[in-house]
Parts: structure tokens; sequence; C-alpha cells
């Protein structure tokens, strides 16, 4: 299993990352102008008066763009709204939008373009439960891209002219699997020519299979070559992969000072095996050389493509695309500053499906950016937990079906 699971792949530097930065029109220029002003913007935590008007006219844009072109949300905001064209005034309207829980598209496929505009198809889940059904168009599923690739960038990890080795913790492609997280985890490997990219999760037929064995094995081949090493995807696996290699009595390893960890997904399924992030991140260093500001969580969905990733103290700050807020538990009321409650994120990225007011199913606090002491201004969520039922599988919680026995 180990032979097979690395893809030698010729590097091109300074190549495929620049389509992220090309300009990509909205689908009517002439009715979501200022949501391409807000796409277009390359400062991901910029903020101030004239951030906070942009961002309510692009959404107050992107809203009746759904009203008029999805039957379903016109449903929604009809029975939210008793005015039809009320406005979204400032970002701070961005809170009274209706609720629209993730769940919803896990049962509804909503869309507000045409299914010949549809660019790309993403799914949610695993192997088995349901699944979101997530339509983009071109605009969608590239600003998905290009907000990633801006925050990224930001932090300094982008690097073009420098090709890497990767081992990716996600889903090896096949021809049927349209998972979000596997698309994202592929994508970032434009951000930094490939050299040799590796699969942790293993196509085995029809079904995916960890390879802890073959995981440690690739590590050990990276640490001889003078290569940065990326290692990106479920943090659980990168957790049992170290725990593999103490139980193999493979010592520590030094793997280039500029290599990056980029971890998405969480643990969900595997709360009772879960570690601390600086657990995970002070064994990273010590077993695998990568220090802890060259290792970074993010918190993603398919559902909600916009890129939250750790600062330098990592926190979870918003970018600029996005407004974050805490919903009580029972109530749905706006929650103040460090009160726990389900993350409502909203943003107007989106043009082929209402999702810019997003119920997430996971349990947060939001705090102002001078909480954080990192610089950045925009508010920052710490996440506690997730509420959610057995019907209710992320990508996450399938994957560590995987590592039942494997570890």
């Amino acid at each position: 299993m180990t032979n097979a699971m690395t893809h030698p792949t010729a590097a091109s530097p300074g190549a495929a990352h620049l389509k992220y930065f090309a300009p990509l029109p909205v689908p009517d220029p002439g009715r979501l102008a200022h949501l391409q002003r807000l796409g277009d913007l390359r400062t991901p935590y910029a903020t101030g008066p004239a951030v906070d008007d942009l961002f309510a006219t692009a959404l107050d844009e992107v809203n009746r763009w759904h009203i008029d072109n999805s039957p379903v949300y016109r449903d929604i905001w009809n029975g939210h709204s008793a005015d039809r064209n009320a406005p979204i005034a400032s970002a701070d309207d961005a809170a009274g939008l209706p609720l629209v829980p993730a769940t919803f598209f896990k049962s509804h496929e909503v869309l507000s373009i045409g299914r010949d505009e549809v660019a790309a198809h993403l799914t949610s889940s695993g192997t088995t439960g349901q699944k979101s059904q997530m339509f983009f168009d071109a605009w969608s599923i590239g600003s998905v891209m290009r907000m990633a690739a801006f925050v990224l960038d930001h932090y300094g990890f982008i690097t073009p002219d420098q090709p890497n080795n990767y081992l990716l913790y996600s889903y090896e492609p096949t021809d049927a699997l349209k998972l979000g997280t596997a698309f994202t985890d592929n994508f970032l490997c434009d951000l930094a020519p490939v050299n040799e990219r590796a699969y942790g999760l293993r196509a085995v037929g029809s079904e995916h299979v960890f390879d802890s064995f073959g995981s440690v094995d690739t590590l050990l081949r990276y640490a001889e070559q003078d290569l940065p090493v990326r290692i990106l995807g479920f943090p659980s696996f990168l957790w049992f992969t170290l725990e593999r290699m103490r139980a193999m009595g493979v010592g520590p390893l030094k793997l280039r000072a500029d290599s990056f960890v980029y971890l998405g997904g969480g643990w969900k399924g595997q709360a009772g095996r879960q570690v601390s992030k600086f657990e995970l991140y002070d064994r990273i260093e010590e077993q695998l050389g990568i220090p802890h500001e060259r290792v970074r969580d993010s918190y993603g969905a398919v559902e909600h493509g916009v890129t939250y990733a750790e600062c330098a103290r990592h926190r979870l700050h918003a970018p600029v695309w996005s407004r974050i807020f805490a919903r009580d538990v029972a109530t749905l009321r706006p929650l103040p500053y460090g009160e726990q409650g389900y993350l409502h994120c909203v943003s107007p990225f989106m043009t082929s499906a209402p999702v810019h007011s997003l119920l997430m199913g996971d349990l947060v606090s939001v705090r102002p950016g001078s909480d954080c002491g990192c610089g950045l201004e925009t508010p920052w969520f710490e996440i506690h937990g997730r509420a959610g039922t057995s019907t209710n599988r992320s990508c996450a919680v399938a994957a560590a079906e995987l590592m039942k026995g494997a570890s």
C-alpha cells in the first residue's frame, strides 16, 4: 500500500497559483457591482466604516439576488420580512437576516442559478449518511478559492517558486468523489508547486482506508529530501500518525524549517481521543521539527466556503468577506461577545445558492479582535463543540470512522 500512495508531479513554479489572483467577474455586473468590489479586496482583514458600508451594500445586492432567483429563499424572506424591499443598510443589519440552518441543505437542493450554469458540485459528508449538495457557479467556486488564496498570501504561506512535498490527510481523489474537503486540499496544492503528493486516506475500491504506516513511511522519505513539506487535512489523522511513529520507535524527524501544516475538519466522532490543539502543535514540533508558527488550523464548510484560518496566536478571525455572530441555542437571539451559542455566518460571496446567512451546528463564542493581540482587528471565534445528531455527519465524522482499528 505504501508505494502506491505517492503521486510524483512535475513542479511548475510560479504558474498554477496565478489563476487565483486573476480577475473574476460576478454573474451580473450591473446588479452585483458592490459584490464585485468586495470580492476583489486583497486585504482580507481590512476594517473601517468604508469596508462596513461596502459589505452591507454587497450583502443587500446578494439578498435581493436570491429573493429574485430562488423561490425557496423568496418564501423564507417573505415569511421573515413584512417588506420585501427592506434594505440591508449597515453591516450590523447582517444579524437580522433570516437564519438558514446548514442542515437544511442535507435534505434540499436549492439553487439560484440554472443547472446549465453549475460549474462545480460538492458534497459535505463521507461514505454514508446525509450529505449537503452544494452547487457553484463560476463566480462562487472561484471566490472560494480566491478567498483562501488571499488569506494564505496575507500570512505568507504562498510560495510559487518553491516546490514542496505534500502529505494530504484527506480523501484520495476518485472519479466519483465530490467531497468539499478533498476539493479544498487538492486546490491548496496549487499555492506551492508539488514535487510529490501522498494521501493518508487511500482509495481502495469504492472505499477509503486510513494508511497510518504509509503515512509514516512518507514522512521518513520526505525527511531525507531537501524540500519543505506541506501537511494538509484532518488533525486527527496527523495525531494518529505521530502516535504510530512513537509506537514504531521512530525518532524525531527534522523537516525543513519552511514546512507548513494547515489543518481543518476537527475531531468530530473522536471526542474521546481528542487532544488540545496545542498538545498537537507541541508534538508536531517535537516529532517533525515544524514550529508552532508554521502550524495553523482552519474552519470551513462546504455550505460556507469562506476561509477562517488561524492567526499567529492561533485564533480564527473573520475575514473581510464575512461577519460572525453567536446565537442563543434556545432563542437564536444574537449574543454579546464571550457568550456561547450557535455560529451564525453571514457572507455575500455565494450567488449560486442562498447560503448568505447560515446557522452552523458548531457552538462558539465570538470575541473582538482586540482580545487576540495579534494585531488583526476583525472579530474571532473559539469553537467549543458541535450540536448534532447521528444523521448530521460531517466529513470529519465519516473520516473518523476510518480510524477505528487503524491506530
